[in-house]
């Protein structure tokens, strides 16, 4: 496969770029060395190779145990709130 001109302007168009002929050139070479690594690629015998699945060797979450820890008050919480609405926090409309 080929980038050609009329597959760039396709991109561009479906990317809502407006690029300058310059770019469009650099672009368009970039494209064809990534595609000619991806063709070295297909190249190699993978026959043995296991697909890789998880990055990590870990395959199970590690959860932490679900304790009660240090709470606080609500009405310490709302000690310091500039405007208090007692049991709630109050903030200013955002629109």
């Amino acid at each position: 496969m080929n980038v050609d001109n009329q597959l760039i302007l396709k991109l561009q168009q479906l990317a809502r770029l407006e690029l300058n002929p310059a770019e469009q050139q650099k672009i368009q070479h970039d494209l064809n060395n990534i595609l000619k690594m991806i063709e070295k690629l297909n190249e190699l015998d993978t026959s043995g190779v296991e697909p890789l699945v998880y990055l990590a060797e870990q395959t199970e979450n590690r959860l932490r145990n679900d304790e009660v820890g240090n709470h606080i008050t609500t009405e310490s919480a709302l000690k310091n709130a500039p405007n208090p609405s007692f049991p709630y926090f109050t903030a200013p409309k955002v629109l």
